[in-house]
């Protein structure tokens, strides 16, 4: 069987879903899916819509069902849905019920072993009560975290014998290994739907498939801590933002390094007195190269940091500075590509004393700032990326940008952010 391309409409907007269908239809799609979000946005006209608009497509209807397994699966059938999910985690008469459902009306269940304790048990398990299909599937939440569906896609698939699908962070790059694994069925959403070309994304993942090949791209891929700096140097501050849930920025800090040069890297912090210079110029032999160095000196002048200081960091490969406090020497940093941001500019310099501590948190704007965390600065501003979700938080951020991406090409198109998204429709009413 197959292996066949699934298209995943998880829009919550039907207009939008349907766009995107005709263009991956067009390209070679062979089912589409209606997501849980357009299903319980738009509900069982989202299905009907979909069979009226495309009568030969195999229609998926992902309504994750966890009870009264027939009455739900009746409903999807009846509205024109060829197959149905369930969760693998509902009981055993929940399963068997839209088994029966299915039997009723000519269609077929797949089984979603998201979250099950065991899924090659529960796969053979619910093959065995007569389920037509078994999907592997990685939630967008444990794919922020940079989990992977390929073991289990390898283990499942030599245990039982109806086919399997696999969903979640499927793409170009991973399609083709997941065929070779034993998939039949790749559920694509984000790849496509989020794609500025539906149709160009939709090709050239059937082309992955069919020749079980990696073909290579820059979007949709979710990463470990190892890979966070890749996708700094693709995502906004804006961005991050916006996946941190408006967390993150810092503000109040004056840029005064280069136009338009990023500052990513990782943090080495430096605690002084407004004034000592000391411990930042030591801190410049201590730090890595591509660190970025943060400095907390009370917020205020004089500088601890200048065209010297600057001068030692880029001989050592730093990738920026941070400055609670005070720098000089502004045209000659920018001369020098030096990303640099700092609370005040001011000609005065400090002295050397020698207080203060490298390495330890620091505490700025009520944020606790730590050796090791994240930071991205650019025209926008400043955002601190803790370590210890730093994975999870790009690709959020790489989530964002995804989606974005997809907006901005339906603008183009000829509509507003206004119309793209249906913002009265969704406006709350008293």
């Amino acid at each position: 069987m197959g292996p066949f391309l699934q298209v995943a409409l998880d829009f919550v907007n039907l207009k939008r879903a349907l766009k995107v269908a005709q263009e991956a239809v067009k390209a070679g799609a062979d089912w589409l899916e209606v997501g849980t979000p357009l299903v319980k946005s738009e509900g069982m006209e989202s299905i009907r819509t979909l069979r009226k608009a495309f009568p030969d497509i195999t229609i998926v209807a992902d309504l994750k069902i966890m009870d009264v397994g027939r009455i739900e699966s009746e409903i999807a059938f009846k509205a024109g849905a060829d197959i149905v999910c369930v969760m693998g985690v509902s009981s055993d008469s929940t399963i068997e019920e839209c088994i029966r459902a299915a039997g009723n009306y000519g269609g077929k269940v797949m089984v979603d072993l998201m979250n099950v304790p065991s899924v090659p048990e529960r796969a053979k398990q619910v093959e065995e009560m007569g389920a037509d299909i078994v999907e592997i599937h990685i939630s967008v939440d444990d794919q922020m975290r940079g989990k992977d569906p390929i073991a289990h896609v390898r283990e499942v698939a030599g245990k039982v014998s109806i086919p399997v699908a696999v969903a979640g962070g499927v793409h170009s790059e991973t399609a083709g290994p997941l065929v070779e694994a034993g998939a039949s069925i790749l559920i694509v959403g984000g790849a496509i739907c989020k794609a500025k070309d539906p149709f160009s994304a939709t090709q050239t993942i059937k082309k992955a498939m069919k020749e079980r090949v990696v073909i290579k791209t820059d979007l949709f891929k979710r990463v470990s801590e190892s890979q966070v700096g890749e996708v700094l140097r693709i995502v906004s501050t804006a961005n991050l933002s916006d996946a941190m849930h408006r967390g993150g920025e810092l503000g109040g800090f004056v840029r005064v390094g280069p136009e338009g040069k990023k500052m990513i890297g990782k943090i080495l912090t430096v605690r002084t007195y407004p004034g000592d210079w000391a411990k930042p110029v030591e801190a410049i032999d201590k730090a890595e190269k591509g660190d970025v160095l943060f400095i907390d000196a009370g917020g205020t002048g004089p500088a601890v940091w200048g065209e010297l200081a600057t001068h030692s960091a880029v001989q050592k490969g730093l990738a920026g500075v941070v400055i609670n406090g005070g720098i000089r020497d502004v045209e000659e940093i920018k001369k020098l590509s030096f990303p640099a941001y700092a609370k005040i500019v001011t000609p005065c310099a400090g002295e050397p004393r020698g207080f203060g501590e490298i390495g330890v948190p620091l505490k700025i704007e009520g944020r606790i700032i730590s050796t090791g965390d994240w930071i991205l600065g650019d025209q926008d501003g400043l955002v601190v990326v803790p370590k210890a979700k730093a994975a999870e938080i790009v690709n959020r951020a790489m989530d964002v940008l995804e989606r974005e991406n997809r907006i901005r090409e339906e603008i183009k198109e000829g509509g507003t952010l206004s119309s793209v998204m249906e913002l009265l429709r969704w406006e709350k009413h008293a």
